[in-house]
């Protein structure tokens, strides 16, 4: 039985797709069938996706969180250090408590 997605292209073992109802996108490593629906398991999640809202997409590099220079950082410390040392006056901006 040859499963499809929601817009009727194949999918297969090794095949990427995103899930609609969140984003997930993921490499397929497994399918079923059951009288439920079809169905394909994500690498990543090691959950089981029903294919009628699987969408096959092509391979997408995953990239992580953007590295950032020692400069960078430094000057971000310094910005917020700069944001930390300012006075600020907030005697007219008290509220009672509760209580």
């Amino acid at each position: 039985m040859e499963v499809s997605d929601s817009c009727g292209k194949p999918i297969i073992k090794g095949s990427y797709v995103v899930y609609n109802g969140t984003g997930t996108i993921g490499k397929v490593v497994d399918i079923k069938t059951e009288d439920e629906g079809t169905w394909a398991k994500l690498e990543d999640t090691d959950l089981w996706y029903n294919s009628n809202y699987l969408q096959a997409i092509d391979k997408i590099e995953k990239t992580g969180p953007k590295k950032e220079s020692k400069k960078d950082i430094k000057e971000k410390l310094k910005r917020r250090q700069k944001l930390v040392d300012e006075d600020i006056d907030m005697s007219s901006e008290l509220c009672d408590g509760g209580g």
